[in-house]
């Protein structure tokens, strides 16, 4: 177990909601110490989904969640079936006066459930929709360091169809991190707000950028590629914030010798917020203390929209922050923040 875990257990059998899953300290700034600037860590929800195997044994999957994504843990609520779903939803629920749909982990990972086990509803929000998963356990809150979250192996991977976005090994086994973006894609659950906004935006984008973007998701790094695509624009697409800073060093370097500025070679950052080895916070703050780097635009785009992760990319210094996936936003602020480069 990395040295730096610290685990809390999670409250079993009643509404458990996200400030009782965790109270952790506050730094000087207010915030909470795991989301203080430059800190890249992470808090996850540890969950299980059970399987029984064909030899009689069941198995038990160790999984997470951001718990910045996750807003109450219930016992699973009443749900009512509804037509021209896809087979991976198990239809709707009323949770705190609104119907939201209920999706099976298990059915979407094609496993055999245990007939007679007590069911619990992570009730998550991101991407601007709210969605209820049916697991079989809630643990405990583990606190981690994203330089801890390793690449899935691939085989295992392959099995859950590409959506383990890392690993960490903690004294119960390997813990699973899942894209719920890429999940609810699967299932045809995942909006791209003005989507026809990009033909339009294309016409009247009168210059085209070099974009340099960052996620983890495969789901995400497709979608933002193939707006920013349509949109006329060059995009150089990394799986975390390492990949993309190493690159800008080395463009550094280039620029450097060919006396050149860096906006000749790259105009604007986009960064995910969550990201293993590093996360888009610290990358934020590494460009903006950068000499040579810290006038290239920086844009978060995250999934989470709440006021803490507003002030977390105002404290690193980004430019601005954007919740997944609007394409007139995007679009829009390509437009106002991308450098214009003189002098080429």
């Amino acid at each position: 177990m990395p040295g730096d875990m610290e685990s809390r257990q999670v409250s079993q059998g009643s509404v458990v909601d996200r400030g009782t899953l965790a109270t952790p300290k506050k730094s000087s700034s207010g915030l909470p110490e795991v989301l203080r600037t430059g800190a890249n860590e992470l808090e996850i929800v540890d969950f299980r989904i059970f399987e029984d195997k064909e030899d009689g044994s069941r198995y038990e999957w160790i999984m997470g969640v951001n718990v910045a994504k996750v807003r109450e843990v219930l016992r699973l609520p009443e749900i009512t079936k509804v037509p021209n779903m896809p087979p991976q939803v198990e239809g709707m629920a009323e949770i705190r006066g609104e119907l939201i749909p209920v999706i099976s982990l298990a059915r979407w990972m094609g496993l055999t459930e245990p007939l007679k086990y007590k069911k619990y509803v992570l009730y998550m929000e991101f991407l601007r929709e709210k969605v209820g998963v049916i697991i079989h356990d809630a643990k405990r809150i583990r606190r981690i360091s994203w330089a801890d979250i390793k690449e899935a192996p691939v085989i295992l991977n392959q099995k859950l169809n590409g959506r383990i976005t890392g690993v960490v090994e903690t004294e119960e086994g390997l813990l699973l991190i899942l894209d719920f973006e890429g999940i609810l894609n699967d299932m045809g659950l995942l909006n791209v707000f003005d989507a026809d906004y990009l033909e339009k935006a294309k016409e009247e984008q009168e210059e085209k950028f070099t974009i340099y973007a960052a996620d983890d998701s495969s789901t995400a790094r497709n979608l933002i590629r193939n707006m920013l695509t349509k949109l006329g624009h060059e995009v150089v697409i990394f799986e975390n914030g390492e990949e993309l800073w190493n690159a800008l060093e080395d463009l550094l370097e280039k620029a450097k010798k060919e006396n050149k500025n860096i906006s000749n070679y790259v105009q604007l950052v986009i960064t995910d917020l969550e990201m293993p080895k590093m996360d888009g916070l610290t990358l934020t703050k590494k460009i903006k203390s950068t000499p040579g780097l810290m006038h290239i635009p920086v844009v978060l785009n995250t999934t989470l929209s709440d006021e803490a992760n507003k002030m977390k990319a105002k404290s690193v210094g980004a430019d601005d922050f954007i919740v997944k996936f609007d394409a007139k936003e995007l679009a829009d602020i390509v437009s106002r923040l991308a450098l214009r480069v003189k002098g080429e």
